[in-house]
């Protein structure tokens, strides 16, 4: 069936002018391809070159499967969530809290890290009706504030960022310090962090955004093949790993989490978001970020190789070699 209409199918490429070897060609069918493929991939395992890693991508609790990127476009919805502001208190002065903002309550089970921007130059401030102080961008301030300047406080220090990257600070829950206490809960910095919203400080949960994996990844937090906090389930629901928190699907949970926090004062603001959402096209369920498992070759050891290999490579349009694919490399 596949070769019914092959010679039409040259016919027509060849029309186009696409360059391809019709005459030695080999076709992904074919068992001697296979059988190549597979004898690549056991040089590349008894190397050491296959690991299984992780993935983060959007993900349908009520089909309890990935999505493509093109899926996850396809059905936003305007929703209402959560909007919180939280403490974490540096271990080197529990008094000073560094303030981060989420519009995902159930990710902070997962927290592992502080994301800062490197050309940012953040305040500290102390407020004037609690007397808290509290680390964050001023150009955030409208999220402590309605009208900053009508406020009650006072700036004690301009910090830039690279002051606060490395500094450590109390985990929000203990779930995971058995597993991460030797790496995780500290300031790492990257561009994404924007000033447009929350406080200029992100709260990185690895296993639940991509910048997130990938920021933690290359700033130790977390290593490929070790572990990684991911106490969602299939089906939305966490697992006991969260202790009283097992069984709860994630939104409902938002709400329990918020008030856990509160009650531990570590909660500062609290407030409601009305913005554009994703939802799973077929079971119109929220979607969320969640990492998946999959294997993946080791090139990061190789990439100078093969960014030197691809330099003496005739490429035809020229502009591939050092755009497209050097680009990719």
């Amino acid at each position: 069936i596949v070769m019914r209409y092959s010679s039409e199918w040259r016919q027509t490429v060849e029309r186009l002018g696409r360059w391809i070897d019709f005459d030695n060609d080999y076709k992904t069918m074919d068992t001697s391809f296979m059988e190549s493929e597979w004898w690549v991939f056991k040089q590349l395992f008894d190397k050491g070159l296959v690991y299984r890693g992780l993935r983060v991508m959007p993900y349908s609790t009520g089909l309890n499967t990935t999505l493509s990127n093109f899926e996850a476009a396809e059905n936003y919805q305007d929703v209402v969530d959560p909007a919180v502001v939280i403490a974490f208190p540096l271990k080197s002065d529990p008094k000073v809290s560094l303030l981060a903002w989420t519009t995902t309550p159930w990710t902070l089970p997962s927290n592992c890290a502080l994301c800062v921007n490197p050309d940012f130059e953040y305040v500290k401030i102390k407020d004037g009706e609690t007397g808290d102080v509290y680390i964050l961008l001023e150009s955030c301030l409208t999220i402590l504030y309605k009208d900053p300047k009508k406020a009650k406080y006072e700036v004690l220090e301009k910090i830039p960022a690279k002051d606060l990257v490395g500094l450590e600070y109390e985990p929000l829950f203990d779930f995971f310090v058995p597993k991460l206490k030797e790496t995780a809960w500290r300031v790492i910095a990257d561009k994404y962090v924007s000033d447009s919203d929350g406080t200029g400080i992100v709260h990185n949960a690895p296993a639940y955004g991509e910048d997130d994996y990938r920021i933690c990844k290359d700033s130790g937090i977390i290593t490929l093949g070790g572990f990684v906090p991911m106490p969602v389930q299939d089906d939305g629901t966490f697992d006991s790993s969260v202790g009283p928190y097992a069984g709860m699907y994630i939104k409902e949970a938002d709400k329990v989490i918020s008030r856990d926090i509160k009650a531990r004062g570590r909660l500062v603001r609290q407030g409601t978001l009305k913005h554009s959402y994703p939802f799973c096209w077929r079971s119109n369920t929220p979607l969320i970020y969640r990492a998946a498992p999959s294997w993946f070759v080791r090139v990061e050891d190789a990439r100078d190789k093969l960014t030197a290999n691809n330099a003496q490579t005739r490429w035809v349009p020229e502009f591939v070699q050092e755009k497209r694919f050097g680009e990719w490399l």
